[in-house]
């Protein structure tokens, strides 16, 4: 009887370790990190495509996938091989198949050399760039991008390097 309490506890401690994704979360995690930069590749992509290979920063939306973009690649700092195995699956799902086998290696590599920008300044663009949008005046976000970010012209010219890769 003893035995049978001590197996139902020990799947029971399993089942909820599990759930509350402490077993293997890393992977779980690359996983979604990715799906979530391909989702925000995709519209960026789009968006890049219908304006004729321009990213507008005055558009909110843009801001907002370029932020959760920096968001994703700054896990790529010293990520472990799994984690970026299970990255790579993701980008791929969330990218809506504009990132592919083919074309993955040249995203990567270019998601990799954005790791060490910091996201904060474009979210909070964003923040105020949708509260200037309220107002009508969007623009004035472009002057508070530029303002408070850090290596603007670097992130720009990396995105536009992974766009036309795909």
């Amino acid at each position: 009887m003893k035995l049978i309490k001590h197996i139902a506890a020990l799947m029971a401690t399993v089942l909820l370790l599990s759930s509350c994704s402490v077993l293997g979360g890393g992977a779980s995690s690359g996983l979604k990190s990715g799906v979530n930069t391909g989702s925000a590749l995709s519209a960026l992509y789009s968006v890049y495509r219908a304006a004729g290979g321009n990213i507008d920063l005055s558009n909110a939306a843009n801001i907002v996938n370029i932020g959760k973009i920096l968001t994703g690649a700054g896990t790529l700092a010293n990520a472990t091989t799994g984690y970026l195995d299970q990255f790579k699956t993701g980008l791929m799902s969330g990218a809506s198949k504009i990132v592919n086998n083919s074309n993955v290696s040249k995203v990567m590599t270019g998601l990799q050399a954005l790791s060490s920008i910091d996201p904060s300044a474009f979210k909070s663009a964003a923040k105020t760039a949708a509260t200037n949008a309220a107002n009508n005046a969007a623009t004035s976000a472009v002057s508070t991008l530029n303002d408070k970010t850090a290596g603007v012209a670097t992130t720009i010219s990396a995105l536009s390097s992974i766009l036309g890769a795909l």
